[in-house]
């Protein structure tokens, strides 16, 4: 960590708010309900709008590395889009939703995108695969309700009660479901998200910023102003997808940050509690960290998938223009299918896809993964192993 060496960034501040409790009698007990009376303090977001940034050079440069490499990598991953794309979407989705201690196996998240899971964490990861899918299609313009529609894909299948609205009440981070008090995060006041938001929306279209130190702050103020019930993490990381995108650092596929961040999450909270004391420094440092364990891990992800199309190429006896390989490709994105999936991305009539999948079929590409006559589907054991291998790598821990 660079030490700090003048104040470079303003500090949150804090108001003393009334606490009104809305606990149920019997529901905690009276102990707990004791601890949560009286006014409790609630953070107040600094503007940041126009604020200069002051920055260490050498963290500057560092992130400057790392911005050239989330270049190369998208420009490289460029060519080979059709596959690469959604493949590098989901498992940013999934690291993301680790981070919020939402985990599931390759396998589970896949079935549940084809639907023959409709609960549990898959499907709360899947969300977030909408989540970030909205992310990048309004990464023209971020705005508040780009916002809301980010948060909306996300919580829409989850919690369709609080999707795509902000909050209007206080929120807290830890401790306890009774009050704020003693909380290890308090955020901002409903009343005040309307100008926090604003303010973050005046900084986010700043230009005078270097991209992935603007979209680490971007993404620390975010996460003070917290406008959501729930959803937060995952909806703030959706909004780094979309401003790399909006600000043209990545063109073509998802760099899967969140991953990198997942090498250690503490230093990932951490480096939160040291932007809202004032020290921006750190959080920046762990994107620039994050950056460069994301593409060495998303480069060896894309070089196995490589390696296992190029090996079905030698196992699977068909012509070349053989509908099996347009359905190989498919798996290698999608390494669950169902019949329905290939005829309608695939464009091959219902009648023929059987027919059409049978060669991977039988050299052991394809492997029928059934619930009931009605759910037949068919996994790629091979790509579902190396989607939980890039887990596996992303969770490993910094000193790894």
């Amino acid at each position: 960590m660079v030490a700090r060496t003048a104040q470079s960034w303003p500090s949150v501040t804090l108001e003393e708010l009334p606490w009104r409790s809305t606990i149920e009698p019997g529901t905690a007990s009276r102990a707990e309900i004791k601890r949560h009376q009286g006014s409790y303090l609630a953070s107040i977001p600094a503007s940041i709008a126009e604020q200069p940034l002051g920055l260490p050079s050498a963290v500057l440069a560092a992130a400057d590395d790392a911005s050239a490499a989330i270049s190369r990598f998208d420009a490289e991953m460029g060519g080979e889009i059709a596959p690469f794309a959604s493949v590098l979407l989901r498992t940013e989705s999934a690291a993301s939703s680790r981070i919020e201690n939402l985990t599931a196996s390759a396998r589970a998240i896949a079935e549940a995108e084809l639907g023959t899971r409709k609960s549990g964490n898959a499907a709360h990861i899947v969300a977030n695969v909408a989540a970030m899918s909205a992310a990048l299609e309004l990464s023209d313009a971020i705005s508040a309700e780009a916002i809301l529609a980010m948060h909306q894909a996300l919580m829409a299948d989850v919690d369709p009660e609080i999707a795509g609205m902000f909050r209007d009440q206080q929120v807290w981070v830890g401790k306890s479901f009774v009050g704020p008090h003693g909380a290890d995060f308090v955020p901002p006041h409903h009343d005040r998200l309307e100008g926090a938001l604003s303010d973050l929306i005046a900084f986010i279209e700043r230009d005078d910023i270097p991209v992935l130190v603007h979209v680490a702050l971007a993404h620390a103020q975010f996460e003070t102003i917290h406008p959501f019930v729930d959803g937060n993490g995952r909806t703030g990381r959706a909004l780094v997808q979309s401003m790399l995108r909006h600000k043209e650092l990545t063109r073509n596929v998802t760099v899967p940050i969140s991953a990198g961040l997942l090498s250690d999450t503490d230093l990932y909270f951490s480096a939160l509690s040291d932007y809202r004391a004032g020290i921006p420094e750190t959080i920046v440092e762990r994107f620039t960290d994050a950056s460069f364990r994301a593409i060495a891990n998303g480069t060896t992800l894309v070089k196995e998938l490589r390696s296992i199309r190029a090996d079905w190429q030698e196992r699977v006896r068909v012509r070349s223009d053989s509908r099996a390989w347009s359905i190989a490709d498919l798996v290698i994105r999608q390494p669950v299918i169902n019949a329905a999936v290939v005829s309608a991305q695939l464009e091959v009539p219902m009648t023929n896809v059987y027919r059409a999948m049978q060669p991977l079929v039988d050299a052991g590409v394809l492997i029928e993964s059934s619930t009931g006559r009605r759910d037949r589907a068919w996994r790629s054991p091979e790509v579902l192993r190396a989607v939980d291998a890039f887990a596996s790598r992303a969770r490993r821990g910094a000193s790894s």
